[in-house]
């Protein structure tokens, strides 16, 4: 076995011990020889069998130790189809600190894995020896170079067009008695340019696969289009003098022209789907307008630092994530979180990088910058997703490395087959061809990644980050949704749901318990406090109110002594419910907070009762809805009360409820679910949700993209909507099926195509054409994701004030 040495950066090593217990763990690793650790540089050297760094830093973080791994994103030229991605993934996987590469024909980028002792050079090296193009960093202008590269594939096409038509027309006319074949001298003329100078690109990337020891598309191309060349000088060479030889030039020339007008759509076509990125990056401002001293002055985004003050005037994007600190405007922020409605910005308002400013002029204190502002971590968190492979690619790329060799043998076998049959050499010649050229194995190779970047694209349009192709390709298969209640379903913050009086109306009581209530920072005193601003009540400030240690709150106001407290409140007051016993009972059991407002002097009674609740997001019915519509079961996983978590479940018709579950065993819960054989999507908050987020099969994160969401989940919502979940899931499901779909495609392409060439039922360039049909029809297809719409039906407000029955 090949014997490969390691060198392995660990952290979290402290004595010689640690260093000890390193050793031993690598050394029980199956083939490892041997493992020496240098404490004093924090490495590891290693002798082990090739192919087993996975294991080895296995091994290391089992023995409780890290192994720092750092991510690169390098630019590949020159991949062609399916087939290359596995020659550039297996070249930098040979190299000895690479711990995982992915490759994404789409994008042209490679994703690589790697340990801190690698050196981008080196990974350079191993790609340009596999015999493509690399780079470490996207070039500036990277939308320009590709806009040139382009308009030269285009000038290509259009060349190539014109010198195959004059071919082409004679073949046309032919069967209408016109004999308007060029001389052999004028086809020779024709074609040779196509061939060796338009035809280029094929003969390069095709011999540069032959020198690594694989075949690719373009090696195929050459093959056949060379073929037909060659037969065609041989007969021109063989005709006796004064007679028209049958001629095939117009064959090699036209299906390089159809194969670069096919490239051309399907690089057009790439640029589309990689368009969301694209966009989100538009969004990043160049300049600020920094405030010093009272001076505004404009510099570039890169000299700002955290709690700088930054200008922003109507109409322009927010260069940084900030606070508010004067102003008042509105913020477009729909291709930040697919919020379509501007959101009101005051001081103490957050606001996003990127973002548009409304017509009001605004002030805002520098929070975060760089890489840590909202929008860059969603342009990597889509980057990650477009970047990744979903495992149902595995399948396709095993297929891709023995696609070409097989494709050959097959054309081989043709060939001979023909000859022995007693056909013409040029009959057998031309069904070989036909056999290479209609191979197709870019459809494969684009089938998975061209509807991964189309379908996370769009979803990040409109909110919706989905964080690797595992997430979109398990939550197609979803058939259980478990959502946490507080913040997820419910608004998190506690209002005034229920209100009634015994002798006064419900602007007495806001009035009376407002007074009690103005200067507390307490949750429910906040309630009080805003519902009489929604009525437009501006209550007196009680004399002598003090709060009442786990009881509530009392004061004296125009010489009554009043409180607004609980049951224990009442009762150490020594009074009774009396008609509003029943009220509250009914109350409690809707799982509701329970306030009595009493008069304590000079006429002791009762005079009203709260209830407070935390309210539902307007979506949470119409998310419940949908999702029950598509035959989804719904559960409700939440710390709260029984009576609580019941009613939310009824007025929103959830399935089944799991209330007092302690956020510790939420993951439990879900765990128990997965048992019964539900694929399970958790969504929660992204924070105290995480470990049930993680436990589930797709974890779905609510709110505004925080590290702990993104990390926990493997979807975020970018906006407390409920109404997203359906539609996150419906989104995963349109571009499974597309994954599908394109894959069905390319493989009848093969499967129907190559056999019917090989029968002779293909000519060459119907060959040509459909094989370059199958790669544009492939991207074309999960283009049509771009359209794709979330659809979300109207919210229903609920009332706080009125009763259960009433509200739902």
């Amino acid at each position: 076995m090949n014997q490969t040495t390691y060198t392995i950066p660990v952290t979290g090593m402290t004595c010689a011990s640690c260093a000890g217990r390193v050793e031993r763990a690598l050394l029980k690793t199956p083939g490892v020889e041997s493992a020496s650790v240098n404490l004093a540089s924090e490495q590891v050297r290693i002798v082990a069998t090739a192919g087993r760094l996975s294991d080895l830093i296995g091994a290391v973080e089992k023995a409780g130790y890290g192994v720092p791994v750092q991510v690169l994103e390098l630019g590949i030229s020159g991949m062609t189809c399916g087939s290359c991605v596995g020659r550039v993934e297996r070249a930098l996987l040979k190299l000895p600190g690479v711990r995982a590469a992915s490759v994404n024909l789409a994008s042209e980028r490679a994703r690589v894995e790697m340990l801190g002792v690698v050196e981008p050079g080196e990974l350079i090296a191993a790609v340009e020896a596999a015999g493509y193009g690399a780079s470490a960093e996207a070039p500036a202008g990277e939308a320009d170079s590709g806009e040139a590269r382009l308009r030269r594939e285009r000038l290509s096409v259009i060349l190539a067009l014109l010198l195959a038509v004059p071919l082409v027309l004679p073949m046309v006319a032919q069967p209408f008695g016109y004999h308007l074949m060029p001389p052999p001298l004028i086809q020779f003329l024709l074609a040779t340019p196509v061939q060796f100078i338009l035809g280029a690109r094929f003969y390069r990337a095709g011999w540069k696969a032959v020198r690594a020891g694989a075949g690719n598309m373009d090696l195929l191309v050459a093959l056949g289009t060379s073929a037909g060349y060659g037969l065609s000088l041989y007969q021109w060479w063989a005709a006796p003098e004064g007679v028209m030889p049958h001629l095939y030039f117009e064959v090699s020339a036209v299906v390089i022209a159809l194969i670069l007008l096919g490239k051309y759509l399907e690089s057009r076509a790439k640029r589309q789907t990689s368009a969301a990125i694209r966009a989100l990056e538009a969004l990043r401002p160049e300049r600020a307008v920094r405030l010093v001293d009272g001076r505004e002055e404009n510099v570039a985004i890169a000299s700002l630092v955290l709690g700088d003050r930054v200008v922003v005037r109507p109409g322009e994007r927010f260069p940084v994530d900030g606070e508010v600190l004067e102003g008042q405007s509105q913020a477009d922020e729909a291709l930040i979180s697919g919020e379509s409605l501007p959101v009101t910005k005051g001081p103490g308002d957050p606001v996003t990088g990127g973002s548009i400013n409304g017509a009001g002029r605004l002030l805002v204190r520098t929070t975060a910058l760089g890489a840590e502002t909202v929008l860059a971590r969603i342009i990597r968190l889509v980057e990650d997703a477009q970047a990744a492979k979903a495992p149902i690619q595995k399948l396709v790329d095993r297929v891709s490395q023995v696609f070409v060799p097989a494709v050959v043998v097959v054309a081989v076998v043709t060939l001979a087959g023909w000859s022995l049959a007693g056909a013409a050499l040029e009959v057998a010649v031309l069904n070989a061809v036909s056999v290479l050229v209609i191979a197709c194995p870019c459809a494969l190779g684009l089938a998975t990644p061209t509807a991964i970047m189309a379908g996370t694209g769009v979803a990040a349009r409109h909110g919706i980050l989905i964080k690797d192709a595992e997430a979109l390709e398990i939550a197609h298969a979803v058939d259980s949704v478990a959502f946490d209640k507080t913040g997820t379903l419910t608004s998190g913050t506690p209002s005034i749901v229920h209100l009634r009086g015994l002798e006064f109306d419900e602007a007495e009581l806001l009035r009376l318990a407002g007074a009690l209530q103005r200067g507390s920072e307490h949750p429910l005193a906040r309630a009080v406090l805003e519902r009489c601003a929604e009525k437009g009540i501006s209550p007196d400030l009680a004399d002598d109110s003090r709060a009442l240690a786990g009881r509530g709150t009392s004061g004296s106001l125009a010489g009554r002594s009043l409180a607004l407290g609980n049951q224990r409140l009442l009762e150490e007051s020594g009074l009774q419910p009396g008609a509003l016993g029943e009220v509250a009972k009914a109350w409690e059991a809707e799982g509701r907070t329970l306030s009595w407002l009493i008069e304590q002097g000079p006429t002791p009674r009762v005079l009203g009762l709260f209830a407070f609740g935390d309210l539902l997001k307007p979506g949470a019915g119409a998310a419940i809805r949908a999702l029950a519509a598509r035959q989804l079961r719904s559960h409700l996983i939440t710390g709260d009360n029984w009576g609580s978590a019941r009613a939310v479940a009824t007025r929103l018709g959830i399935d089944d409820v799991h209330a007092e579950v302690l956020p510790a065993d939420k993951a439990a819960t879900v765990a128990a679910l997965k048992r019964k054989g539900a694929v399970v999507a958790m969504v929660g908050d992204g924070i105290n949700d995480a470990p049930a987020l993680a436990a589930a099969d797709v974890g779905i994160a609510m709110g505004g993209g925080t590290d702990v969401a993104m990390q926990a989940a493997g979807i975020t919502l970018m906006r407390g909507d409920p109404r997203l979940v359906p539609a996150a899931l419906d989104i995963s499901r349109r571009t499974y099926r597309k994954i599908q779909q394109n894959l069905f495609w390319a493989f009848i392409y093969n499967l129907i195509g190559i056999p019917l060439a090989a029968f002779g039922l293909l000519s060459p360039v119907v060959a040509g054409a459909a094989m370059a049909l199958s790669s544009v029809s492939v991207v074309s297809n999960a283009l049509l994701l771009k359209n794709w719409q979330p659809v979300l039906a109207e919210p229903i407000e609920e009332t706080p004030a009125a009763p259960l029955q009433e509200a739902s």
